[in-house]
């Protein structure tokens, strides 16, 4: 992804115009939190023994029925630290977006408000994981569900990314690819269609929602950046503007075309 510096919000001289990849500055609380789960990462690799779960994952990944029924409560807390060990794009992708977006949070609100805010994504995502299969078997879903494990920062990182979103909310994304640009405050929509289109079978959509869940509660109770984006009405109001953006590429498209038409007659 790449990052251009047009957005309200941004202050100082790291945050200027221009077209670049990921933040000028790498905060060292970022840095901490990428050493941290890298280190976790080798350390499952090397007593994996080649198995996907190897002792560390069936100990410390989110099981429900382990949680809420065998006292495994530090799960929840956990969990967010592992990252698959046959999937390494699982961990890269998930650092890459933490470094990206997580960098200028950093830099802004300082290093123990973004970790507080980080952790309690994670924490809260952890327990949302461990208590929405309940859920669904009390409606009749198969208790099978109930021993699926759950592991990755991903609940955290969409925590962050939303913050980020709402913080700068026109500062424009370009993907690499597919090669797309858009304004920051759609990242989330773009992220969820971009797991659904290529995630599979196993991304845990409830993380990844769960994360968001603690982000906007929290981000709504400290009145943080973006407390006027969470409103119903402003969301209306950034739908009827882009639905206005569209009307007015149209009939300028078409004014475009009645004078090229004038010009052949």
């Amino acid at each position: 992804m790449y990052g251009r510096g047009t957005g309200r919000g941004y202050g100082g001289g790291h945050w200027g115009g221009g077209l670049g990849i990921g933040p000028g500055t790498t905060p060292p609380v970022v840095k901490r939190l990428l050493i941290a789960n890298f280190a976790v990462f080798a350390l499952q690799f090397l007593t994996s023994g080649g198995r996907a779960f190897g002792p560390i994952e069936q100990l410390f990944a989110v099981r429900p029925i382990l949680v809420w029924q065998h006292g495994y409560l530090w799960q929840p807390f956990t969990y967010m630290w592992l990252h698959s060990v046959h999937q390494p794009f699982h961990i890269l992708m998930n650092m890459f977006l933490l470094w990206m977006f997580g960098s200028p949070v950093a830099l802004l609100w300082g290093p123990r408000r973004f970790l507080r805010f980080y952790l309690a994504c994670g924490v809260g995502a952890g327990f949302i994981i461990s208590l929405f299969p309940y859920l669904l078997v009390a409606f009749g879903w198969p208790a099978e569900q109930l021993a699926y494990p759950t592991l990755g920062a991903s609940g955290a990182i969409y925590g962050v990314i939303l913050a980020y979103s709402l913080t700068w909310p026109d500062r424009t994304i370009m993907l690499i690819f597919p090669p797309v640009a858009f304004r920051a405050i759609w990242l989330i929509p773009v992220m969820f269609f971009l797991t659904l289109l290529f995630g599979g079978a196993n991304v845990s959509h409830i993380g990844h929602l769960g994360g968001l869940l603690v982000a906007w509660l929290w981000l709504r109770r400290s009145g943080e950046a973006g407390r006027g984006l969470l409103s119903p009405s402003r969301l209306r109001y950034h739908w009827n503007r882009f639905r206005m953006r569209r009307r007015l590429r149209a009939v300028r498209r078409d004014d475009e075309f009645r004078r090229r038409d004038r010009t052949f007659h």
